[in-house]
């Protein structure tokens, strides 16, 4: 496995992109509402892997209220998997907690699981498949 992203949930895309892309200097690559999480995401490349931007719809969300008063939380790091289901049974035969036992859409066309917090010392993290 390796890194596919870093997710940041904020309260203010447009400033924490201009930070990102003006001031840090990454590049945007992607930026598509996934309606299923209640987010707008924005992609920017980190060489091969991405930090992920991540507005909530609805201020009232689960995601919302994670953040809560700061205008940014890091939220989940993604993983990259070649077989998202062959992981998945792994994972689920070795005891690990899911929160998806199956993968469902995520953001710019990949699959996506997450794996419960309790079982990863706290993290939540997300396995991706491209």
């Amino acid at each position: 496995m390796e890194i596919d992203h870093v997710a940041i949930v904020v309260k203010d895309l447009d400033a924490v992109l201009r930070l990102y892309t003006q001031t840090l200097g990454f590049r945007e690559v992607f930026r598509e509402i996934v309606y299923d999480q209640g987010v707008e995401t924005v992609g920017l490349e980190a060489g091969e892997s991405f930090i992920e931007l991540l507005l909530p719809l609805d201020e009232s969300s689960p995601i919302a209220r994670y953040r809560g008063d700061a205008e940014t939380k890091l939220h989940h790091t993604a993983y990259r998997v070649a077989d998202i289901e062959a992981k998945l049974s792994e994972l689920k035969a070795a005891g690990v907690r899911l929160i998806d036992e199956h993968p469902r859409k995520g953001a710019h066309g990949s699959r996506i699981a997450f794996l419960h917090p309790k079982a990863t010392g706290g993290v939540l993290i997300e396995l991706c498949q491209r």
